[in-house]
């Protein structure tokens, strides 16, 4: 197993832990998978949903606390990608790049309608949700036909004698995950649903792609040119101090999916209700 990817579980699992803890200590809830799509949203993709999706799945574990509130714990593992050239958002720059997600949070949900797992009258809902989630990323990118880690290049001059301001970025940031979704009890013990989610992120580099460029090739030789500077500047057309990204928004990225549960426990107080309303 890849260290960094055990590096990564580990502070997923340090994360999760204290909630975790507290929630199967009530020995009650739904326990589920989640698998989809992920897309980004930033300087490479400014607006469009669902622009270059690509697969992503998950765990979760959702405690029921009425009826009508949930709280929810995950892990999610999916991609994104984008490129200049399929969004033609920005043609003479040409950056291009894709990054795995491992998200791991907590989400607050509101269901409209009554609703849990076995009922025949509230036997579904929609609900909205909110929360907070830490994620990891590492963006790559093509560069003269290879596929290259991005942020030990520094390509907007980080770490760089020439701009001491601008420090390498952390692989990894906050987010706010919060969407619509709706849930359905097939039967008393399992349920299916469906869920869109935007995660604001903390971020502006989860594209590699924020303030400016930092070098002057605009009339560079290109066979002089090293990987590290066509990394920053493909198109070789752009000096210092030009645009090369938008640092006023944070980037985004989005999972949207569906899920299936299983019910690990039966609520006394939920049978109670339930034959009391249905008449058993």
């Amino acid at each position: 197993m890849p260290k960094r990817f055990m590096r990564k579980s580990c502070i997923l699992l340090v994360f999760l832990l204290p909630c975790t803890s507290s929630l199967f200590a009530q020995r009650t809830g739904d326990l589920g998978i989640f698998g989809g799509v992920s897309y980004y949203i930033g300087d490479l993709n400014p607006g469009r949903q669902f622009f270059m999706p690509k697969p992503s799945f998950g765990l979760l574990y959702r405690y029921n606390m009425n009826h009508r509130l949930n709280l929810q714990i995950h892990y999610i593992h999916g991609k994104v990608e984008a490129s200049d050239s399929k969004s033609n958002e920005n043609p003479a720059r040409n950056l291009n790049f894709n990054s795995s997600v491992d998200e791991a949070g907590v989400q607050f949900e509101v269901n409209f309608f009554e609703y849990f797992i076995g009922s025949k009258m509230h036997w579904w809902t929609p609900y909205i949700f909110g929360g907070t989630s830490v994620f990891f990323f590492k963006p790559y990118g093509n560069v003269n036909g290879s596929m290259v880690a991005l942020q030990p290049l520094g390509t907007e001059g980080q770490g760089s004698s020439l701009y001491p301001d601008r420090k390498p970025y952390n692989l990894y940031a906050f987010s706010i995950p919060f969407g619509i979704g709706i849930k359905v009890s097939l039967n008393k013990l399992f349920g299916i649903g469906a869920e869109w989610g935007m995660r604001k992120t903390t971020t502006d580099y989860l594209d590699d792609v924020s303030k400016t460029y930092y070098l002057n090739l605009a009339s560079a030789n290109p066979a002089q040119v090293p990987p590290k500077a066509v990394a920053s500047d493909p198109t070789l057309s752009h000096n210092a101090g030009m645009q090369r990204g938008n640092s006023k928004n944070t980037d985004w990225y989005s999972f949207a999916g569906l899920t299936l549960v299983v019910k690990i426990r039966m609520l006394s107080k939920e049978r109670c209700l339930d034959h009391q309303r249905e008449g058993h």
